[in-house]
């Protein structure tokens, strides 16, 4: 038995009750040894964004534009990824969709708009990112809008809502509205779902807001829809990741928050990408952007996947 001095046992005993478990010195004792929390992690060097800005500027598919949807809840940085993809892939700053406060709790976002990401050299990618409004709890519907109806995205889903409709919280679509498409095409359909959900709000979402996701899960499932997660914010859930974005595939915090939104939501871990956007920074980071360009390979090639499948069954 090793007995300890007891100044050395006050000190200890201090660090364990004022240490917060996802203290800057608990995580450095995980990583001391080099071991990473996920079974694969990228390299976030120069080179690596440039084989992945590569493999998206030579993609090719048969149906123009794919259509991937982001949906979630309010303040989870939907429109501020779109900015960050496009700034990713034209290497400079630049504001493509218009961002609310996520302390706010409103949602900014109030009509369908669909976003084509341009490329360096003129033109545009293969791929467009549809955002919607973002989900509200239903306990705010008696003091606010309660963010778009889930019959809604379903509809979006499907092709059914045309570019430019404006949501109206308390009544969803109607097949008369000028904004419905009763036959919509392979084109007006979405080829992939993205959710986006906050890492560090994960945990303390609304039941009634995941209960919605997963209602959109459902039907993207019958529509065979490939899904994943974009889990956004990492930097907030981590302070290591806050430190130094390097450490995002070392931290157990960040796979703990992984593991959590695939029991929650219902998708498998190997589908949801940790990320961080842009939002303070001035200068470009590669950790950020190869985490970025990652999942958006992977979210095209799924698109593109279903576009080819639902093209075939034409």
């Amino acid at each position: 038995m090793v007995i300890l001095p007891c100044h050395a046992l006050c000190s200890l005993l201090r660090i364990i009750t004022e240490t917060p478990v996802n203290s800057y010195y608990a995580c450095l004792l995980r990583e001391k040894d080099g071991r990473k929390i996920f079974q694969s992690k990228p390299s976030c060097t120069t080179s690596e964004k440039e084989k992945l800005l590569k493999d998206l500027g030579d993609f090719g598919t048969n149906l123009q534009p794919l259509r991937i949807l982001l949906y979630g809840p309010v303040g989870a940085g939907k429109s501020c990824f779109i900015n960050t993809v496009q700034r990713v892939l034209l290497g400079r700053n630049i504001i493509t969709a218009l961002e609310g406060s996520a302390a706010s709790g409103k949602t900014f976002t109030v009509s369908i708009k669909t976003h084509k990401m341009k490329k360096p050299g003129g033109g545009y990618y293969p791929f467009v990112f549809c955002d919607v409004m973002g989900l509200q709890p239903d306990r705010l519907i008696q003091r606010q809008p309660a963010g778009i109806q889930t019959e809604d995205i379903i509809k979006v889903l499907e092709g059914h809502i045309l570019d430019g409709y404006k949501f109206n919280p308390p009544v969803a679509i109607t097949p008369e509205d000028p904004k419905y498409k009763q036959s919509p095409e392979t084109c007006d359909k979405i080829h992939c779902l993205v959710s986006i959900v906050p890492a560090d709000a994960i945990s303390r979402m609304y039941s009634s807001v995941i209960e919605k996701m997963n209602a959109v899960r459902t039907k993207a499932s019958e529509l065979n829809i490939p899904q994943v997660i974009l889990l956004t914010k990492v930097d907030l859930a981590c302070e290591v990741v806050n430190r130094d974005l390097k450490k995002l595939y070392y931290s157990r915090k960040i796979k703990e928050k992984v593991e959590e939104s695939s029991h929650k939501l219902g998708i498998p871990v190997k589908n949801i990408y940790p990320v961080k956007n842009y939002h303070e920074e001035l200068i470009e980071d590669s950790s950020i952007e190869v985490a970025i360009l990652m999942a958006l390979r992977d979210i095209v090639s799924f698109a593109n996947d279903h576009a080819e499948s639902l093209c075939e069954e034409e």
